[in-house]
This record gives structure tokens, C-alpha cells and sequence, in this order.
């Protein structure tokens, strides 16, 4: 690679297929960090030990991760998202994650296969010992169903007879389940031996301290591989100073490794994978969270003045409610009726989805339900094609200005991984 740009040696020697296939691996570990046969995408397992080497260099080297290959399995252990709360599993509550938490540490001593009712008194005898408590309603026995089923479709719980169903404090749903101890083993990604305690755990995991710390450039590459939008402003000094300087070249190597495309604006740098394959979370979309949330982007945008020196938008709780409860009450037989019954509930599913794609953060100097809304957003701005309300009262929105050169104006239909 010319001008002094990184190159991976292994990779660098393949042919085109193979070079191909490199790329589609890397992207599938990039989606499952843990793939076994029986996951989807596990069909690549094959393809993944052939060309174990490169993939391994190519981790080590451009993010500093560490990738561990077996023919049955492989585990990438990614740096996690540490104080980030849009990450989490969708199906898991806090309840569930300390269920999660608390099953590993059971399953360490229960032998290849237990029954599920020994399972679950051990894991609540776990839970009271840790000084978790425990009780036997609905909640909680959905919590601890939701962690044994996360465990299912990880792969390190096999339903051998029966299965975990959510009556768990049924005796009569016995089930026999079997224990993956190589997966079991490979699950934990933060070094329980340096940690002091639960929140120490959470900060080496993520890669911020510790002897597991990513280099300078590392950090900033897996930044741009995981977040959709990530601002200048929003990195270290040395890490922000480092990729102003090397934006081209990076945009270059995420596309030629990962399939990810780069944009480079004033304030940062945007990543969206063409084939979606990466995105965690669609948008813009066709649910009604969704199309509220695309139709209300133009509105916030021009409620206040970008921040000195900031760029973002300051946008409040009573902002995001004057402009949703706005879009409903003009065109309600658009949107679908547990919306329009409860908004205050779509008003924060709004607020979640915009900080899931990236454009929306807390606002630090102000208060709890203050927010920054990214310049990136303008990516997004509707462009109405006629009425969204009912025929009888057309009422199109107006088209946005077009935004300023330094934002985040891409070309329609693209959006961010």
C-alpha cells in the first residue's frame, strides 16, 4: 500500500477470491464475535480456520483484538462498550445481564449437563449469596428465562430434553440441558484476574486502562468500526489530532478490509456498510418509531442554534415532545394506535433509536433529559414524496434547506452501520 498506509502481509499476497472471502469472514466475526456451528453464519467456520493466519494478523494488527480460531468455533474478543447503554442485548433487562452474570458463575462447577430446575435453584441460591435479591414473580422469572435463552442461542446451553420456557418456576417444565465448556470458557471478554471489582471489570473490558489498552491508532479504527458517527470532538486529543491527519487513509483501509465506507466532514467522520450487514440498528425505517423519528430530525434541527464551538444541536425533553406529539395529532390515522395512546412511551422509543444510529448523545452541562443532536442527522432530512396524513387533509412537510457543505450530507438512501 503506497504512501506509507498500513498494510496486513497475509492479506496483502491473497488473490482477489480469496482476498473476497478474507473480508466476508472478517465482517461475520465483526456481527458474531462468537460463531459456532450452530449459529447463523456458521457455515463460515470452515472458511474462517482456512484462512485463520491473515484474519488473525488482521485483527491483531489493525484493532488490536485478540481472535481465537478452533474448527468447531471462533471467539473475536472485541473491546466492549463500556459506559455505553444503546449496546445492550435488546431481549435482556439490567434483571437479566445479573441473571447472565450469575448462571456463568453456576455453570463453572455444574459439569457437562444439569437439570434445568437444579440450574435455576443453584443460580438463585448464586443470586442470594452475592446479596441479589431474589423473589418469584413474573419479572424476575422472565429475567432469568431471558438469560438462560440468551445462553441457548449463544450456543453454550444446549436444550438436550425439553426446554427453558418461560414458566421456569414450573416444576413440571423439566428440562435437560448440556454444557458447552469450550464456548464456556471462551465467553468472558474482560480479564477477571486484573479487575477489582464489577465497574473495574466494565472499564477493561472496554479497553480504556489496563494491560489489554489499544494503541492510539487502534482505539480511533475501533471506533470508526463500531460507531456509526464519531465526532472530533467526542475523542482524546492525540486520538482526534491522529485522525484528522490520517481520514483518507483510514476511509481507505475500512473499505479495503472490513467493506465499511468512510465520509469524512468537518466534524467527523461518518461510516455506513453498503449491504447493511453491519448495521445493528436499520434506519431510516418503516415502523412507526422510525418514521417519526426521520420526520422530526428537520424540526429539531431548526429549534435551536448548533452550539458554539460544538456543532450539535441542544435539544430537551420538551422539544422532542412538542415536535412527536405534533406529527401525531396532525396525520393520526397514519401512525399505529399504541403510539397515539401513549406517547410519552413512542417519545422515548424516539429518543433511543436516534442514539442507537448515532446522532443523538446526552448533554452533559445540562439536564438528564437534555440531549446533543449531531449535524449528521441531516443525512437523514425527509424529502416528502405527498402527504402522510389522511387524503381528505393534505398537509405536506416542507422540503429541509440544503445543509451547509461541512455537514453530514450524503447521498440519499445511505445510511450508517
Amino acid at each position: 500500500m503506497s504512501g506509507g498506509e498500513q498494510g496486513i502481509d497475509g492479506f496483502d499476497r491473497l488473490g482477489d477470491i480469496d482476498a473476497a472471502n478474507v473480508v466476508r469472514c472478517a465482517r461475520s466475526l465483526l456481527r458474531r464475535p462468537l460463531l459456532h456451528t450452530e449459529s447463523q453464519d456458521g457455515e463460515l467456520l470452515g472458511m474462517i480456520y482456512r484462512h485463520r493466519a491473515v484474519l488473525q494478523e488482521m485483527f491483531s494488527t489493525l484493532l488490536g483484538y485478540r481472535l481465537v480460531i478452533h474448527r468447531r468455533y471462533a471467539r473475536l474478543y472485541k473491546s466492549g462498550p463500556g459506559a455505553d447503554p444503546t449496546r445492550a442485548v435488546p431481549a435482556l433487562s439490567p434483571r437479566g445481564y445479573a441473571y447472565v452474570a450469575l448462571t456463568l458463575a453456576t455453570l463453572t462447577g455444574s459439569g457437562k449437563q444439569v437439570l434445568l430446575s437444579r440450574l435455576i435453584s443453584e443460580v438463585r441460591s448464586a443470586a442470594s449469596e452475592a446479596g441479589v435479591v431474589v423473589d418469584d414473580g413474573p419479572t424476575d422469572r422472565r429475567a432469568l428465562t431471558a438469560a438462560l435463552r440468551h445462553l441457548v442461542d449463544l450456543g453454550v446451553l444446549t436444550e438436550t430434553e425439553g426446554t427453558v420456557a418461560p414458566s421456569t418456576n414450573d416444576s413440571a417444565a423439566e428440562a435437560l440441558i448440556t454444557v458447552d465448556t469450550d464456548l464456556l470458557g471462551q465467553l468472558l471478554s474482560g480479564p477477571l484476574a486484573e479487575a477489582t471489582g464489577p465497574e473495574h471489570l466494565v472499564e477493561l473490558s472496554s479497553g480504556a486502562t489496563g494491560s489489554h489498552v489499544a494503541t492510539v491508532e487502534q482505539a480511533v479504527r475501533r471506533r470508526l468500526v463500531e460507531d456509526p458517527v464519531v465526532h472530533y470532538e467526542d475523542l482524546p486529543a492525540s486520538q482526534a489530532n491522529w485522525l484528522r491527519r490520517h481520514r483518507a487513509r483510514e476511509a481507505r483501509m475500512l473499505e479495503r478490509y472490513f467493506g465499511i465506507v468512510a465520509e469524512s466532514r468537518a466534524e467527523g467522520i461518518a461510516t455506513a456498510d453498503p449491504q447493511d450487514y453491519l448495521t445493528d440498528t436499520p434506519f431510516p425505517g418503516t415502523s412507526t418509531v422510525a418514521r417519526i423519528a426521520q420526520l422530526a430530525l428537520p424540526k429539531l434541527l431548526d429549534s435551536t442554534a448548533p452550539r458554539a464551538g460544538d456543532h450539535r444541536h441542544p435539544v430537551t425533553w420538551q422539544d422532542f415532545t412538542r415536535v412527536c406529539t405534533g406529527l401525531l395529532e396532525n396525520h393520526p390515522s397514519t401512525w399505529s394506535r399504541r403510539a397515539t395512546e401513549d406517547p410519552d412511551s413512542l417519545i422515548r422509543m424516539v429518543v433511543d433509536l436516534l442514539r442507537r444510529v448515532g446522532v443523538l448523545a446526552p448533554d452533559d452541562l445540562g439536564e438528564p433529559d437534555d440531549w446533543l443532536l449531531s449535524p449528521s442527522a441531516h443525512r437523514w432530512l425527509p424529502i416528502p414524496e405527498g402527504d402522510p396524513g389522511p387524503a381528505a387533509e393534505p398537509e405536506p412537510l416542507p422540503s429541509p434547506e440544503p445543509p451547509a457543505p461541512a455537514l453530514f450530507d450524503f447521498p440519499e438512501g445511505e445510511t450508517p452501520h
